[in-house]
């Protein structure tokens, strides 16, 4: 890895993440020179940051990114700090070359190509992939008096483990698998109360059945009409979790399948059923706003916890970067991406800004092998 900036590259490879990497490397293998350029002094920054218990809930066979498989020494379900050594594993095996402390702070099109904007330097490239990652830019809840709320009020993505909140009365806004796996954290580092605040009531299944792990059953799923999918994985969904209804979290009946085709992904379960059970984590209804130091839920309930923490809430952050090519939807996620191009946008591609059921780091070997098929072809063609 350097600080040197390349003044120009055939390709060039915005962070260095596991999108990235995986990029760089499957374009390595088909013979094109790709630089990585990443803002931060690592690779894999976000994996450092995230929460200490933290581990994938794909399993490790089924995670390993184009090249080069993830070691069975990390055991099937591969944490925070093994996905952070095996991506700098990852980065040496394919002997990428990676730029960091690079920011590059915007895109445009030249006369060449490519033009990214970086204050350590401008680069030229025939071709760009942006990798900068799904939950790139945390968002508070938009509610009324978040902004005066005089409580300890902290997003998932600053969380590292629950110790400061031993002894504590504590809200955890967000029933996905980031909060849900909080909640369990805070219980098991002895916090004197755990409330979850839901909204839409989430699906829930077992991270694994026996030896078959969930997200082998949900890559075949997705291969089947939707409504298929859904009446498959409901009745899977029923023998795995028992209804949850008499503790406050109600059953979201049907639809595992069409939620997670518009991204929102079940709970794999690593803790959050049996806490309910226990009454260690109590659901309760979805956060409402903010009133100095209390919190209201949208039952009218007041609540005044120690602490709340918010676990759902995430950008792309592309607007400054890509905004002002018309490549975003009103939401700010690409208009497309893997393979396809936007339109008036040859040769720039995203890779890693979806949250599939059959596991993003799947997915975006997958993607990865693609672009760098289509790449190849394009700038051979056009040498």
């Amino acid at each position: 890895m350097s600080h040197q900036v390349p003044t120009t590259s055939p390709v060039a490879v915005i962070g260095a993440g596991p999108a990235g990497l995986a990029a760089a490397a499957a374009l390595r293998a088909k013979g094109v020179d790709a630089v990585v350029l990443e803002r931060a002094d690592d690779v894999a920054s976000s994996w450092r940051n995230h929460y200490d218990r933290l581990h994938l809930h794909t399993v490790r066979w089924l995670s390993g990114l184009p090249g080069m498989p993830m070691p069975r020494s990390e055991g099937s379900w591969v944490s925070r700090d093994g996905v952070v050594r095996y991506l700098e594993a990852y980065a040496a095996h394919h002997g990428l070359d990676i730029r960091t402390g690079v920011t590059v702070e915007r895109v445009e099109r030249d006369e060449r190509g490519w033009l990214l904007r970086s204050p350590q330097g401008d680069v030229h490239a025939d071709a760009v992939v942006v990798a900068t990652g799904y939950n790139h830019t945390p968002v508070m809840p938009d509610v009324p008096g978040v902004d005066d709320f005089t409580g300890e009020l902290l997003h998932a993505s600053r969380y590292r483990n629950g110790r400061p909140y031993a002894g504590k009365d504590v809200l955890v806004v967000g029933p996905g698998n980031t909060g849900a796996e909080i909640a369990v954290d805070l219980t098991e580092h002895g916090a004197e109360r755990v409330r979850l605040a839901v909204r839409t009531p989430p699906h829930i299944m077992r991270r694994a059945v026996g030896p078959i792990p969930t997200q082998a059953t949900s890559v075949l799923l997705r291969r089947v009409p939707t409504v298929v999918g859904d009446a498959l994985a409901e009745v899977t969904r029923k023998l795995q979790v028992p209804d949850l209804s008499a503790y406050g979290l109600a059953d979201p009946g049907k639809g595992v399948i069409t939620r997670a085709r518009r991204g929102e992904i079940p709970i794999l379960d690593v803790g959050l059923v049996d806490a309910v059970l226990a009454g260690k984590v109590e659901p309760v209804a979805a956060l409402a706003g903010f009133e100095g130091d209390k919190v209201l839920l949208a039952d009218g309930t007041e609540i005044a916890p120690d602490a709340v923490i918010v676990a759902a809430g995430y950008r792309r952050g592309l607007e400054p970067l890509v905004g002002h090519l018309g490549v975003l939807d009103a939401p700010g996620n690409p208009v497309v991406s893997g393979t396809a191009t936007p339109a008036g946008a040859p040769n720039l591609h995203f890779i890693g800004y979806s949250n599939p059921i059959s596991g993003m780091f799947r997915e975006i070997a997958i993607d990865a092998k693609r672009i760098a098929k289509v790449l190849s072809k394009q700038l051979t063609a056009t040498a």
